[in-house]
C-alpha cells in the first residue's frame, strides 16, 4: 500500500482482496468490505454507490491496521469486535467463538419446534457469546431460557450481549460444567453448540479458525466426548415430550443418534443445513 497514492473505496477494495488472497483468506474481498464498511459505519452497498470517494489519511491509517490483523489470521468478526446472527448484532471477542451461519439452522430447527408453543424454559448449554440463548428469547417472546458456559470471560461477553439486545430479565446466565448449573430443573427444551472437532484436526484448521477459543473447538479423540454427556444426562432435565437439539459435524449425526438409543429418548430427527449436511440432531424425550 504505496504511501502517497490517492486510494479510493474502490481502488483500496481491489487492493485488499489481492492481498488478502496472497495470504490465504478464503473470502478476500467479502473480508475487504466487510472491514471498510466497518471502517466507515456504513453498509456495504454504500462502498459500490462511493467507490470513487478517497480515504482521509486517518481512514486510510486505521484500514491499514485491520488489514494486517486480518492478513495475520485473526477473524473479521474479532477485528470488528461484532458479528450478525440471526439478524441480531453480537459482541465477540477472542474470548468466544464467532457466531457462524451453520448455527443458524439449530436455532432455527428449535424455534420451528416451539413456536407457538406459549410460555417455554429452553436451556442453553455452552453458550459462549450467547447467540444462541439470545436468538431463542427474541424469537420466542414468552419463552423464559437459562444459559451455561465454563467459561468466565465468555460469560462477561453474553451478558453484555443480553443488555445490549434488551434480553437480561428472561435469560439467566449461570457458570459451570454443561448440564451441572441446571440440578433440579426440567425444560422444554435443551439446545446445544458444544466443541466437536477432534483434538487431532485443530492444528490443520484455518488460522482464523485456530485463533478462536480451543475450549470451545476440541471434542475430545473423536470429536464426540460432549454428545455423550448430553446425550447420557439430558433426559433427566428434560420434560415429557420435551427434546435435546444438538448442532453437529457433517460426519456425527449417525453416531450421536446411535448412543441416544436407549438413552430415555424416542423419535430422532436429523436436520440438514443449506448445504445438504447433516447439521443439527434432534432427540424427543420418550
Amino acid at each position: 500500500m504505496a504511501d502517497g497514492q490517492v486510494w479510493t473505496i474502490g481502488s483500496i477494495l481491489k487492493w485488499s482482496e489481492q492481498y488478502f488472497g496472497s495470504h490465504g483468506a478464503e473470502t478476500p474481498r467479502l473480508d475487504a468490505e466487510v472491514l471498510l464498511s466497518y471502517l466507515l459505519g456504513q453498509q456495504r452497498i454504500f462502498l459500490y454507490v462511493h467507490f470513487d470517494q478517497p480515504l482521509t489519511a486517518e481512514e486510510l491509517a486505521r484500514y491499514r491496521e485491520m488489514v494486517k490483523r486480518r492478513a495475520a489470521g485473526e477473524p473479521v468478526a474479532y477485528i470488528c469486535g461484532e458479528k450478525e446472527f440471526m439478524g441480531l448484532a453480537f459482541k465477540v471477542t477472542p474470548a468466544v467463538l464467532v457466531p457462524q451461519p451453520d448455527t443458524e439452522t439449530l436455532v432455527g430447527a428449535a424455534i420451528e419446534r416451539l413456536k407457538g408453543k406459549g410460555a417455554l424454559r429452553i436451556a442453553d448449554v455452552c453458550t459462549g457469546s450467547g447467540a444462541i440463548a439470545l436468538a431463542l428469547a427474541h424469537y420466542l417472546p414468552e419463552s423464559s431460557i437459562i444459559a451455561t458456559e465454563i467459561s468466565t470471560e465468555a460469560l462477561l461477553i453474553a451478558k453484555g450481549n443480553a443488555e445490549s439486545l434488551g434480553l437480561s430479565e428472561r435469560v439467566v446466565f449461570c457458570e459451570g460444567d454443561l448440564l451441572a448449573p441446571l440440578s433440579g430443573e426440567t425444560f422444554d427444551a435443551i439446545v446445544s453448540n458444544p466443541p466437536y472437532i477432534p483434538s487431532a484436526e485443530i492444528a490443520g484448521l484455518p488460522r482464523e479458525v485456530r485463533a478462536e477459543p480451543k475450549i470451545a473447538l476440541d471434542g475430545g479423540a473423536d470429536g464426540l466426548d460432549f454428545y455423550r454427556r448430553l446425550v447420557s444426562e439430558s433426559a433427566a432435565f428434560l420434560k415429557d415430550g420435551g427434546f435435546l437439539a444438538v448442532e453437529c459435524g457433517e460426519t456425527q449425526a449417525g453416531s450421536i443418534v446411535e448412543m441416544a438409543k436407549g438413552g430415555g429418548f424416542g423419535r430422532m430427527e436429523i436436520v440438514r443445513d443449506l448445504a445438504d449436511k447433516e447439521r443439527v440432531v434432534v432427540l424427543w424425550k420418550a
